[in-house]
């Protein structure tokens, strides 16, 4: 693959400048991982009441701690190490001034730590600092000004990495004119170009909204306007999670599994179908919503379904590229080469489990996504129990199996134990598979999701030909097992950077595709032509809701007017 790093040259040796950022955005990510998962321990045992060690007040605190740092912090800091790698290899060539890319990684890091005091605050009573607002942080929950700066600051420095990252396209498309972007520039370019769009809706809810309003310069807001600008970024963030597991899945695994990527040109169109298709979609996390109009949620939820094609392409790709590298070890028969597959490799197995997954939470996915259906589950524990199995697993599984391939580049160090490694991704598939289903089963009878004592008092829930006690005995084994293998992830990392440097032949390239990037059309590189038209498909989703909701509870709640007194001058 032409500019891209090839035989047995460690990252490490080739980039020492760009390594020492993606260890530091590693580090980062897993701090927030041991953080947030010991919190999903406790949750897991408190909602079950097989363990409780805190008060209900301050499993709400826990919810938010957990929530924040690894739906947020985990997965974003995890996604600018790899793509920083990504960018710098697929390109071979250094950033463009280092002293930016730590700026926009402590820039980063200082916003996590704002909004982390601003929720540990939660648990001190004699301090007015808390955000016990959980991962969804729309009115009228409100938290203390803090978290809100914090999450301002956070997303300004993912800007300024997405900055960075198109900095280094842009200098070498002026000396590679004729050059195809790489394809993992590509899927970097592509995502942070969603990304950019999508943020816009919270970066509005917390500027002009949430901020102000929590350092009451404002008295009211409305609502379902804050709500409605959270899950306009909400649903694409999924897929800022998911899309560096998508370059793992289509540029690693195949060379992994000893074969070739089946398509690069298929993986070109998976990413400009999540630019398009992600953010015009976020209406169907508001199908209960009474102030949105039908038509709107009809029009969203048609949106959503055709979210199922590029997934569909993906797992044809990746599962025509494993086949493939099978039959190049020897593989035979329709389905009998899956046995020559490398399982004994905890890289290959934990995104192979993370992929299978993956296709169960899509399973769920799509009753969430279904108008009539999702008034079942709708806040039910069936929405933990799938975004577990997207994020929880497809993502994070994915971010650990792709660790322990990627650690060695970085540190010239071997994994400690691959032993260890590969039970530890195996475990947390069992974990997850055990509390996944029973959250699944108990969304189905009605359980809630976001509350710290699950049962209403007096009623009990008919859990059909299983119990309740079943049930909760699975997500507490389940979350226990999974915070097992976080921790034996965690030891097997650290452990590692003690370990004696590799020795012998080391081969960390990825080989070619079977069919290249000159097999698909030059228009897929066109980022601004696919960026117009994704800002053409926002603007039609959500222009007139929006202006719907405003026009029917004003700007800034009912009451108020469009704007509010002080920013019309009347109040000094």
């Amino acid at each position: 693959m032409s500019n891209e790093l090839e035989g047995e040259e460690l990252f490490l040796d080739r980039f020492p400048k760009e390594a020492r950022i993606v260890r530091a955005s590693l580090w980062s990510a897993f701090i927030a991982l041991g953080i947030g998962g010991l919190g999903g321990l406790i949750q897991a045992l408190h909602r079950t009441n097989y363990l409780r060690i805190l008060e209900s007040a301050d499993y709400y605190t826990v919810l938010t701690l957990h929530g924040v740092l690894l739906a947020i912090s985990f997965t974003i800091f995890f996604l600018v190490g790899l793509f920083t790698w990504a960018v710098t290899r697929s390109l071979d060539r250094p950033v463009e001034d280092i002293r930016f890319t730590w700026a926009w990684y402590l820039t980063m890091v200082a916003g996590t730590a704002l909004a982390g005091i601003a929720i540990l605050g939660g648990f001190v009573d004699s301090i007015p600092i808390s955000a016990d607002v959980l991962f969804t942080f729309y009115a009228p929950l409100q938290a203390h000004p803090l978290f809100y700066a914090g999450l301002a600051v956070f997303i300004i420095g993912t800007w300024m990495a997405g900055l960075d990252w198109f900095r280094s396209w842009w200098n070498w498309r002026a000396e590679n004119p004729d050059e195809r972007i790489p394809l993992q520039t590509f899927m970097v370019l592509m995502t942070m170009l969603m990304w950019y769009i999508s943020t816009i809706g919270v970066a509005i809810s917390v500027l002009a909204f949430l901020l102000p309003w929590s350092l009451g310069l404002i008295e009211q807001v409305n609502p379902l306007l804050t709500r409605t600008l959270f899950w306009y970024f909400g649903h694409p963030v999924v897929y800022f999670w998911l899309m560096p597991a998508y370059l793992l899945w289509y540029t690693v695994m195949p060379s992994i599994s000893g074969g070739r990527l089946f398509s690069d040109p298929l993986a070109r169109v998976v990413f400009v179908l999540f630019l398009l298709l992600s953010t015009p979609v976020g209406i169907h996390h508001q199908y209960l919503d009474p102030g949105i109009a039908e038509g709107f949620k009809f029009i969203a939820m048609t949106n959503t379904m055709f979210l199922l094609l590029p997934s569909l392409l993906t797992a044809f790709t990746v599962v025509a590229s494993m086949e493939h590298g099978a039959r190049q070890r020897g593989g035979e028969g329709y389905l009998s080469w899956l046995g020559a597959l490398p399982w004994r490799d905890p890289a290959f197995t934990g995104m192979a489990l993370a992929g299978l997954m993956f296709a169960a939470g899509g399973f769920s996915g799509m009753v969430n996504a279904g108008m009539n259906i999702n008034y079942l589950i709708h806040n039910s524990l069936w929405v933990p129990g799938h975004f577990h199995l997207t994020v929880g697993t497809a993502v994070a599984l994915t971010f650990m199996a792709g660790t322990y391939w990627i650690l060695p580049q970085l540190t010239r160090r071997r994994v400690y134990s691959r032993t260890i490694a590969l039970f530890q991704v195996i475990l947390w598939f069992v974990g997850m598979t055990l509390m996944s289903n029973a959250m699944h089963r108990a969304g189905l009878i009605g359980m809630p999701r976001r509350t710290a004592e699950p049962q209403y008092e007096g009623f009990a829930f008919d859990a059909g030909f299983s119990t309740v006690a079943e049930l909760d005995f699975q997500v507490a084994i389940g979350g226990t097992l999974l915070f097992i293998s976080l921790v034996l992830f965690l030891g097997n990392v650290i452990v590692s950077l003690f370990e004696g440097p590799m020795e012998g032949p080391v081969d960390f390239s990825l080989d070619d595709p079977l069919s290249g990037p000159e097999d698909s059309p030059k228009v897929l590189d066109n980022l601004w032509l696919w960026t117009a038209i994704a800002i053409v498909l926002v603007v039609l989703a959500y222009s007139l809701p929006i202006a719907a909701i405003v026009s029917d509870g004003g700007l800034f709640g009912p009451g108020t007017g469009t704007y509010p007194a002080w920013l019309l001058g009347v109040i000094p």
